[in-house]
């Protein structure tokens, strides 16, 4: 009867000389309990693959663990994160702001809006209290609530007799030549203009004294 062969270098009389190979794979050390380290790669025959072969099997030939090199490379690489990483944060900050920016401009778009289309209203209070319609009459106590109100939105009026004549916040209705004025000078305030903060929302409308020619 024929033994049957191993592996390995044939003897004389058919069998391997140094008998079966046993390799003990067991994650465990039967004797310690300890966890063993992974065994290393084995060839498909039988060898033991060296570091350098097991890494050109994955494919990550290069410089190991002990090359300076490594260290310099992984040195870059991290300013090279911790650079995109402030470029991200300062483009967030920026983002930020123009959100808020964006805001702003449209609250007080909408803001401008509204009291634009109560301007109207404001002009008829001031011509009743003008003429006196509103001394003493139920209508003052509201007139006054509302004009409190929209002066919190810090809407403000603008525009009396004897200021010069600006044509960026003055409009010039009527005009007329005096002696008494050296340059062009409100006359009479027709109607007057609102302020939104610093944003003119309509010009006062005025009547214009100007000098002889």
């Amino acid at each position: 009867m024929t033994t049957p062969t191993t592996g390995g270098v044939d003897g004389a009389d058919g069998e391997d000389p140094q008998g079966p190979v046993i390799r003990d794979r067991r994650r465990l050390d039967p004797q310690t309990g300890q966890v063993r380290e992974t065994p290393p790669a084995e060839a498909a025959d039988g060898t033991v693959a060296g570091e350098g072969d097991v890494l050109e099997q994955a494919g990550l030939s290069g410089p190991d663990a002990s090359d300076p090199g490594l260290a310099d490379a992984a040195a870059q690489l991290a300013a090279e994160r911790l650079a995109d990483l402030q470029r991200l944060q300062a483009e967030y900050v920026n983002y930020r702001r123009r959100v808020e920016r964006d805001r702003d401009v449209a609250r007080d778009s909408a803001t401008a809006s509204v009291l634009e289309a109560l301007l109207p209203v404001l002009d008829d209070i001031a011509l009743a209290r003008r003429h006196g319609d509103l001394d003493g009459g139920p209508f003052a106590a509201i007139a006054d609530k509302l004009e409190a109100v929209l002066g919190r939105f810090q809407l403000s009026a603008f525009g009396a007799a004897g200021e010069p004549f600006d044509p960026t916040v003055h409009e010039a209705l009527m005009q007329s030549h005096s002696d008494e004025v050296q340059e062009p000078t409100v006359g009479q305030v027709l109607q007057p203009g609102y302020r939104l903060k610093e944003k003119v929302l309509r010009a006062a409308r005025v009547e214009v004294t100007s000098p002889p020619q």
